[in-house]
């Protein structure tokens, strides 16, 4: 996503992340990925559950709760232009690129 960013921007896309880890957990992310782009904590995780993206996950052969990864598109009237459930992060730009052609 960083090295999209030109490009997005050049398209009239701001990008925003958001995850239920605490500011100073995605602190250290961003220092560690140099992001770019602002990250947003929903440690209730009231945003993901309004988005349908707090869901069942499994890893290992364990069951838990957790962030089903997703990409969204709102428009500038603020209403969902397009949504991406279960993208991967190498598909998250290509995806975007598409609803904005």
């Amino acid at each position: 996503m960083r090295d999209a960013l030109p490009d997005l921007a050049a398209a009239g896309v701001a990008v925003v992340g958001i995850s239920p880890d605490d500011i100073s957990q995605q602190k250290k992310f961003d220092d560690r990925h140099g992001l770019g782009f602002p990250l947003l904590s929903d440690g209730d995780h009231r945003i993901a559950e309004s988005y349908g993206v707090w869901g069942e996950k499994k890893m290992y052969g364990k069951t838990f709760m957790g962030i089903v990864r997703s990409a969204f598109l709102i428009d500038e009237a603020g209403n969902l232009a397009a949504t991406g459930y279960k993208i991967s992060p190498k598909n998250t730009v290509p995806t975007l690129m598409k609803w904005l052609a």
